[in-house]
This record gives C-alpha cells, structure tokens and sequence, in this order.
C-alpha cells in the first residue's frame, strides 16, 4: 500500500502489517483511498464501485425492498474468490449476490426465511429462452379466469383481473412452491410477480407504489380518488414477455449448480461445513418487519399464505447484535479456513446509529479476523457524510462492509 492511500497510519505495526497484507488483492483501491480509524475500527473509505463501473446486467432488473447493487457483491467476488468457488448469501432477497457469483462463474449458494426469496432468485439461474416462455403463455387458459377477489378491482382492470386469476391458478397447478417446476413455468411466475403492481403501462396494475411491495386496498382506493384514476386493462401475456426480453437482454448466467434454501440464517444444515469460500450479505436492518403487510399481494398470487411466514424484527440494538452473533457462528461452520465474510450494513436512524461497531463485537469471540471497514462513498458526498452527517439527499450514501477472515 502506498503511502498515498493512508492519510494517517493504523495504530500499531502489527496491525498494519495486518491490514496491509489483506487489502493486497483489492488493486482498486487506488491512490484515493483514505484510512482513518473510529472508536478503534480501521475504515478504508473511496468510491470503489458507482461511477465508471460496469453497468450491472439486465437479468438482475427485478424489484425488491432494500436490495444492493449487483456491483457490491461482484467487487468481493472478483478479488476474493475463484471460478467455481461457492459463494453465499444468507439473507439472500432478490437474489443479487447468487445471480452475480454465477454471471462470475462461482457456484451460487443462497438462503432468505422469506419463501418468496427462492421463487424470484431461481429462475434467473437457469433461465428458459424466449420461445419457450412465448409457448408457454399460449398454454394459459385466459379465457377461464374468474375473479377470485373483488377488493384487487382497486387495482386491475376486471379483464386484467381475470387473466391474472386464470394465471396463477395455472401456476399454482403446474409449478407448486415446494416442488421443481420446469423453466418456463418458474420464470413466468418470477417476472409475474415483479408486474402486480407499480408505476407505469409496463406494470398489471393501474399507477401504485412502490413497485417492490404491495400498498393496501384502502391506500390504493386513496391513490385512485386523489389522482381521479380508474386501472386501465393491460395485456398480462404481453408484459410479461416484455418484461423478459428487457431481463434477457445481456443474455443468462451458464448454469451452475446452485444451492438455494429458506430457513433461517442461523441454522442452515443443508449447506456442507467448510463448502462456502465467500459469504456476500446484508441482514435486516434494525426495524420492525410488517412482512404480511409488505408482502400481501405477491404472498397472493404465489400461494402464500403470509401469516405462516416467521421473521424476526430486531427492535433494539442487543436484539439485532444476538442475531448477528448467531448468524456469525453458522457461519464459521460453512466457511472454509482463509474464506472471508463481507457484511454490509446501512445507516439507520437518520445515520445516528452506525451499525459496523455491533457487527465488530457481535463477531469477538468466534473463529474469525475482523479486518476493517470498507465504506464505499459516492462523489457527491462529503468525507463527514459517512459518519452519518446529512447532505442533501436522503437515505443512504454509502455502502459499508465490514470484513472479516475465518481462520
């Protein structure tokens, strides 16, 4: 490392010797890269991904709540794995980090508790081609539907209404959630269900947000009298096969044997210990989890039944750290020696609670080095903003990773 790339050295010779040996293979840090030290946490702090990267492939274009960039995982992917090399995201959502590990050729391995996880997750690992997806559409009995709920009127036009019943009755028929449906039937599930609702002709429902979860009827009734709007009828088949040319415009992953479970995070027998060269992950944030309410509509179609759906909501600090503390000892056992864990975590509150410190301690103890914080900060951001100091947008601006080595 440069001496261009620290402004102030680490505190001690040991551990620069340390970080020094670590951050060898990461050869985009650059001569921009700042260290600085906080409350004893080494933070290596640039823009390592954004601006000038790669734009990210069409196949990962699914909407999901909180979900990062597909070029987060695949800058861990590219410096601290191999072709072939499993790697794995406990908390895997819509799929980001098994997708781009099989775009990098690695061995795609994923979990969620969320069951809707794998059904968005797995098609886009082997998908079908176009013309199978066409043929398979010609197979819907359209003309069939039948209304199966009156209050979605809120948002579909009755025709829409019908084939849209007439779909997922097919589905649910031939491609059951606890089965191996074919190719086409998973993928025509996965892009219907990222169609249900959103802000635009290219979506099933008439104008609604946000297109990554469901409002309720009375919301959307609300939306419907404020913007003087009735849903308009939409051509299912036709969107979905829009919608598949736009996610199949870069082409598919080469099939890979993928490994994809659901359960939770910190128990996870399915996957062999020592199998895992690199865990690229982001858990829940501290919030409270309404997944029923967020996830209604989508639950519906796939034959869901939410209610049964258990996940954790991590109210305080000590509860959100016992979880991570569990996930880290699953961990240990799936990892192999020398394979590393990049655990991104957000600004919550505002940004007046940083989350990396919880992470740092929830992980002492256990089989692993703790390395450093890596903060990718985007240009228009100032070097106090990734302390939590606001700017002028919202949300956050800044990806932070903690690192951490299993010995």
């Amino acid at each position: 490392m440069s001496s261009a790339t620290a402004r102030k050295p680490p505190p001690s010779r040991d551990r620069a010797a340390e970080l020094e040996a670590e951050i060898r293979d990461f050869c985009a840090f650059g001569a921009n890269t700042r260290f600085e030290e906080r409350d004893g946490l080494p933070y290596y702090i640039n823009e390592f991904w954004t601006a000038g990267q790669r734009q990210a492939h069409s196949i990962h274009e699914v909407s999901y709540r909180a979900c990062f960039k597909p070029q987060l995982p695949r800058f861990f992917i590219d410096r601290l794995s191999a072709p072939g090399e499993a790697v794995y995201d406990p908390f895997m959502g819509r799929g980001t980090t098994p997708i781009e590990a099989a775009l990098a050729g690695r061995t795609p391995i994923g979990n969620d508790v969320n069951p809707l996880s794998p059904l968005l997750t797995r098609p886009r690992l082997d998908p079908p081609s176009l013309a199978a997806v066409a043929a398979r559409l010609e197979e819907v009995p359209w003309g069939r539907g039948e209304i199966e709920r009156e209050d979605l009127l809120v948002f579909y036009h009755p025709e829409t209404l019908r084939h849209l019943c007439a779909l997922r009755r097919f589905l649910l028929e031939r491609a059951p959630l606890d089965g191996e449906p074919d190719a086409p039937d998973d993928w025509i599930r996965m892009v219907a269900l990222n169609r249900l609702t959103g802000h635009s002709p290219g979506f099933f429902s008439v104008y609604t947000l946000p297109p990554n979860q469901a409002v309720s009827v009375e919301a959307q009734r609300k939306i419907n009298e404020k913007r003087a709007q009735t849903p308009p009828p939409r051509d299912v088949a036709r969107l979905i096969l829009k919608k598949s040319r736009a996610l199949l415009a870069d082409g598919a992953p080469a099939r890979a044997k993928a490994g994809l479970c659901v359960g939770d995070a910190a128990a996870t027998p399915s996957i062999d210990t020592g199998s895992i060269k690199l865990v690229v992950t982001s858990p829940p944030f501290l919030d409270v989890v309404q997944y029923e309410s967020d996830n209604w509509l989508r639950s519906w179609f796939a034959g869901i039944d939410p209610a049964e759906v258990t996940i954790s909501a991590h109210r305080s600090e000590a509860d959100w750290s016992a979880m991570v503390s569990a996930v880290f000892k699953e961990l240990a056992r799936v990892l192999a020696p020398g394979g590393h864990v990049a655990f991104e975590v957000g600004e919550v509150k505002g940004g007046k609670l940083l989350l990396e410190p919880l992470v740092w301690r929830a992980a002492e103890g256990l089989p692993f080095e703790r390395l450093f914080v890596l903060v990718n900060e985007q240009r228009f951001t100032k070097t106090s903003h990734c302390w939590g100091v606001a700017n002028n947008g919202k949300g956050t601006n800044s990806n932070r990773i903690v690192l951490l080595r299993r010995r």
